[in-house]
């Protein structure tokens, strides 16, 4: 082989094991059939700087691991080892293509420079030249337990957009820091965008321990200091491991150099690894990417992001307000079937004629996302031009694209330090690296779910020109959400916000606005203890209201009746009120049977995460009857009252309550002091007190 096709063959943007062929080459090969023990696939981007494909859903023929991988990122700062971790585990798990080792030490051995480890995974000229990693990689290998897809990522600050593009699509991570360098600035803002894209799995190996003489103190130091840091921005790291890169040291098996750790080796970490389940008992998201005319049919092509769809089922499409039943759902080269749930393309029919177009967002009537024009988020801005106040910008969401601005500027952060940026009122904008907690306005309003309750909906990219140049998740807050028989109604009515926030009325009032959900069944003891906690939170100097049963149904409720639906309807109700009350920073106390849990979840789910505290008030119906101080058990046992829970109507008890009390054996007084302290404890880690 001459030097220059040894060096092409070096620098190939595919390195694979013998008899492994990659997926857009191939197609599977049966199992067994002269597979290697061990396989491994790299992949580089495609000269134009763009990642190139790799099909997660088609592993490397003959991979006797589990067919679906788990992603795994590697991120650190620039020079920390991360090519050389990947090359070194290529090595000792005897993943290498023969011969390829030796080719590269040669190759280096002609140019004058030492071999490198991380040539192995270099494959790009000037990654090599400048000894740094420029884009990402996918490398597949699998262990004996599961198949992976690592993706490599580059740490210098310069390409941290690349990082987070790796990141975006991985389930777990690796992150290095370099045990003499120790913990640096972007070591802090790889753990910020760890956080912020919502990867809870880390595992942080503290690499270059011969550096430092493999010294225990040097790696307890250093793990003591990150340790506090993800604790800082909520995360946990699963593990923390002192390893050597370049020597082999910890990575799959325990270094004698290192007698005193007692830890997993990396390897082991990596199959403690849980691969993410899809969020397919979510309620249903479908985003259309387009619609295809084929056999007189048009066909609604899209991916399932979140949810189950099944043929039959009523949608309602946002932002068009437009609804159609599920005709046939189509596959690519498969039969029909009759359901499909998240992560799947698909195509639907409808028996309707709907005219949609790219950027809809399916969901079932009952359960629609928000569509509004403005919505708060927590936005990292990667652009080399500000994110400013004034200008228009591209979002994009799903499949939907529109113009967007910044509407207010909450607060700006400096990612590294987690200090607040002070910048003069005339100086409204998001520098390079920053986050920033602000509200966007959209052109148009847009279908969207906030991140922690449904996460492909709950995320956007911000392009600047042709780059993309910031991305961030949505935040709860008070959003108003389209009921079922929203698209009969105007499209010109939107929520209209105040001046002063929710946050604002609960640092004046030094308590958070929420509310406490009481439910069991009659005679169970809700509105005494309602009221007795009314009396005892007032005197506390909190802002309370009780809204009772019987109360609300002498006036709103008042044209509603004990059937199902009303029952329902009456939750609905008595959920949009306590949102109201709970949004102007009172603690609002709700005591009613409400027997259905879906109702309870709905008034839990207009409701930003910890604002609904939901109270089972919990009493055997034995002990109710005995009490029964309006008689009214006898009646229904009488049949003089239909539909009367526990009796003649069902109740479904609360599935995981924050607060059960046992008014069996409790007395009133001993219920509330139990509710005072978990609300005491809520308001404390919140950060406000009176």
């Amino acid at each position: 082989m001459t030097d220059k096709s040894q060096a092409d063959a070096a620098n190939s943007s595919t390195i694979q094991a013998p008899g492994i062929t990659p997926p857009s080459a191939a197609g599977p090969t049966p199992s067994g059939a002269g597979a290697p023990d061990s396989s491994v696939m790299y992949q580089r981007p495609e000269a134009s700087g763009q990642l190139a494909a790799v099909d997660a859903d088609s592993p490397p023929p003959g991979a006797a691991a589990p067919a679906e991988p788990l992603k795994l990122v590697l991120v650190g700062h620039v020079d920390h080892g991360k090519s050389t971790l990947v090359g070194r585990l290529f090595h000792d798990t005897g993943s290498l293509p023969e011969g390829k080792l030796e080719q590269l030490q040669a190759i280096a051995q002609r140019r004058g420079v030492p071999f490198e480890w991380a040539n192995l995974t270099d494959a790009l000229q000037a990654e090599r030249d400048q000894n740094i990693t420029i884009d990402t990689a996918q490398i597949w290998f699998h262990t004996a337990r599961r198949q992976y897809v690592l993706i490599d990522a580059p740490g210098h600050q310069e390409f941290l957009k690349n990082m987070v593009t790796g990141a975006a699509s991985a389930e777990a991570a690796l992150l290095l820091i370099d045990a003499r360098e120790g913990v640096q600035e972007n070591s802090r803002r790889h753990g910020y965008l760890l956080h912020l894209l919502g990867l809870r799995q880390i595992a942080v190996l503290v690499n270059k321990m011969d550096l430092e003489h493999y010294s225990q103190a040097r790696f307890d130091r250093l793990s003591s200091e990150y340790r506090a840091w993800l604790r800082a921005i909520g995360l946990e790291a699963m593990a923390f491991i002192p390893i050597s890169a370049r020597h082999g040291d910890n990575l799959v098996a325990p270094s004698p150099n290192m007698p005193w750790w007692r830890g997993p080796t990396v390897l082991e970490t990596l199959d403690e690894f849980k691969p993410a389940e899809l969020p397919k008992d979510q309620p249903l998201r479908f985003a259309l990417q387009d619609v295809y005319r084929f056999d007189q049919r048009r066909i609604l092509a899209g991916r399932v992001e979140a949810g189950t769809v099944r043929v039959g089922d009523r949608l309602l499409f946002s932002p068009y307000n437009k609804t159609g039943t599920v005709k046939t759902i189509e596959r690519w080269n498969a039969p029909p079937a009759q359901s499909a749930s998240a992560g799947e393309s698909i195509g639907l029919t409808l028996t309707e004629q709907v005219f949609l177009a790219r950027g809809a967002v399916a969901a079932h009537e009952t359960a629609p996302p928000f569509e509004l024009s403005s919505f708060k988020a927590r936005l990292f801005w990667l652009g080399k031009q500000p994110f400013t106040k004034g200008r228009t910008y591209k979002l994009k969401l799903a499949t939907q694209e529109v113009e967007c601005r910044i509407e207010s500027l909450e607060q700006v952060i400096d990612a590294a330090t987690l200090q607040t940026v002070l910048r003069k009122d005339n100086e409204l904008f998001v520098g390079r690296h920053e986050v920033a907690e602000l509200t966007l306005h959209t052109k148009r309003p847009i279908a969207f779910d906030v991140h922690a309750d449904i996460a492909p909906t709950g995320r956007f990219v911000i392009v600047d020109g042709f780059d993309l140049a910031g991305g961030g998740i949505i935040t709860p807050d008070i959003y108003p959400r389209r009921t079922h028989d929203a698209h009969t109604k105007s499209d010109h009515i939107y929520w209209s916000r105040g001046r002063v926030t929710a946050r604002q009325r609960e640092l004046r009032a030094g308590h958070l606005g929420r509310v406490i959900w009481l439910t069991g069944l009659s005679s169970a003891g809700k509105s005494t203890i309602a009221t007795e906690l009314e009396r005892a939170l007032f005197n506390l100097g909190r802002h309370v209201y009780v809204l009772d049963g019987d109360n609300m149904r002498h006036g709103l409720c008042s044209d509603l009746g004990f059937s199902p639906q009303d029952r329902a309807e009456n939750i609905r109700r008595v959920g949009e009120v306590a949102k109201l009350f709970a949004d102007a920073g009172v603690v609002c106390i709700t005591a009613f049977i409400s027997p259905y849990r879906a109702d309870r979840d709905f008034a839990r789910r207009i409701l930003p995460p910890g604002k609904f505290v939901e109270v089972f008030v919990n009493a055997p119906l034995a002990v109710c009857e005995q009490r029964d101080p309006k008689g009214l058990y006898a009646k229904a046992r009488a049949g003089e009252i239909k539909e009367f829970t526990g009796i003649s109507a069902p109740y479904e008890p609360p599935a995981n309550p924050e607060v059960e009390l046992r008014t069996d054996r409790l007395t009133a007084a001993e219920s509330v002091a139990k509710l005072l302290e978990y609300l005491q404890a809520q308001d404390a880690a919140a950060g406000i007190a009176i």
